[in-house]
């Protein structure tokens, strides 16, 4: 294989950067152009932003800082708003939105010294697990075209896989991070509610959207959650003793023993059939053999008995969808699931999301009791393999929401407890699939899971195992 910028690291591109063996307009101008090559095939971007890239990138190179993300190239997931970029939301309300103000997100990375390429693929407001909307092509996996990389930050997934970004930040409100990872080989880490100043939960419905990383390394994840948790505010959790780069230390060093539950009961068991498949669990068996073989303690885990969660999170679900700034007459223009959510979200009552949001509550309570004995929970990431574009029902609501959570049982109650999760791609399918497993930990431990997934991926090195594009 003749060597290429992209098959560095993150962490090492940075290192070539600051050591002046690249500079920001060569390495931006790079993944340019395998955006070109690559994106008509994959849509994993929606808006492509060379110009203002490359002027950004001479800018930088001008005037040289000891950054956290210096030079290096991302891209916004396209539901963050950036002053003059198209922001379609994955709507054909937004497809000519052009915002006058970014949101801070996209200022805190900018401010780390970041170079935005563009806009990646998203479904319509975020709203599902696949990422297949009306505005652009659907974004395709690049280990196998006819598979779709999940959702909702499936375009930032694929352009992380296929070498097209060194990583990307994405957004998690029910699993939007981790899903898509863990789809295509990845590394994918949903924060602590709180951790995150530019996106803390705190002041979403029911604590659920969180922003994090999706990177290939343990490592480059940790160093794009540094650059994310700026701690300017009081009301942001903290890690105890936290100082620059403290989760890319933990990564880096990959140290400790700790206590691991593994689990395979999901929330929605009672209101549902799941099904985990046989790749799912040979990922899982996997992942436990191989932390038991490093010394850790595995003890099994199973969620205390309940009937409520399924009918209390789909209301939160729909009453988040109330809010979209769509008229009746609007509503024709969008797509057939977003327009059920809306008219149902905007006919339930106060009643009704107060009983629902004190339900998630006692939900919440519920799992922090069983999780009490340990450090860290590992499930399967997701109960099947990655699915085929155009699987998920697009005209019947209430099938579409029985697909996402037979796909991804095991995810959108980590959004409701708060808690940080980190999928991990530790397997592959007989047909080359990535399988993931999650690691989900305690309030404000992402320390732990960061150091138990730098073990893994030192015994399995998946860093190294890459898609066809690649």
């Amino acid at each position: 294989m003749v060597f290429e910028l992209h098959h560095l690291t993150a962490h090492e591109q940075w290192d070539w950067l600051h050591k002046r063996e690249i500079n920001p307009f060569e390495l931006v101008a790079h993944y340019l152009n395998r955006i070109e090559a690559l994106n008509p095939a994959l849509s994993a971007f929606v808006t492509i932003t060379a110009d203002t890239a490359l002027e950004r990138a001479k800018q930088l190179e001008k005037h040289p800082e000891p950054l956290a993300l210096w030079g290096l190239p991302v891209a916004d997931k396209d539901l963050y708003l950036r002053k003059g970029v198209r922001t379609t939301f994955g709507s054909r309300l937004f497809a000519s939105f052009v915002p006058e103000n970014s949101d801070e997100l996209v200022r805190t990375l900018e401010e780390a010294g970041s170079v935005s390429l563009g806009k990646t693929n998203t479904p319509e407001f975020g709203l599902t697990s696949h990422t297949e909307n009306l505005v652009a092509p659907p974004a395709r996996n690049p280990y196998d075209l006819d598979l779709g990389p999940g959702g909702s930050s499936g375009g930032a997934a694929v352009a992380v896989a296929a070498g097209m970004l060194p990583f990307a930040p994405g957004s998690d409100g029910g699993g939007s991070i981790r899903i898509p990872a863990a789809a295509t080989g990845l590394v994918g880490l949903k924060p602590s509610r709180g951790l995150i100043p530019a996106g803390t939960g705190i002041d979403k419905l029911a604590g659920l959207v969180v922003p994090g990383p999706i990177a290939r390394t343990v490592v480059d994840a940790a160093m794009l959650l540094d650059a994310m948790n700026t701690g300017e505010y009081l009301f942001t959790l903290r890690a105890p003793g936290r100082d620059g780069g403290a989760f890319m230390s933990a990564a880096v060093r990959g140290e400790g023993r700790f206590q691991i539950g593994v689990m395979t009961s999901s929330p929605w068991d009672g209101a549902y059939e799941i099904t985990i498949a046989p790749e799912a669990k040979a990922a899982l068996d996997l992942a436990v053999r191989l932390l038991g073989e490093l010394g850790h303690g595995i003890q099994s885990v199973e969620l205390e008995p309940q009937d409520y969660y399924a009918d209390a999170f789909k209301t939160v679900w729909k009453s988040g969808a109330a809010s979209i700034p769509a008229s009746d007459s609007d509503l024709e223009l969008v797509e057939p699931l977003t327009r059920w959510l809306i008219r149902e979200g905007r006919a339930l009552s106060a009643v009704q999301l107060s009983g629902a949001l004190s339900k998630l509550a006692e939900f919440e309570r519920s799992v922090i009791r069983t999780f009490a004995g340990t450090d860290a929970v590992l499930t399967p990431a997701l109960a099947m393999t990655p699915r085929p574009v155009g699987w998920y029902n697009a005209e019947d609501p209430e099938e579409n929401f029985a697909q996402q959570v037979r796909y991804t049982p095991f995810t959108s109650f980590v959004n409701v407890c708060g808690l940080p999760a980190i999928t991990l791609p530790v397997d592959f399918t007989s047909a080359g699939l990535p399988m993931g497993v999650q690691l989900i930990g305690k309030p404000g431990g992402e320390r732990t899971l960061l150091s138990i997934g730098t073990q893994l991926e030192r015994k399995l090195q998946w860093q190294r195992r890459h898609p066809p594009q690649w």
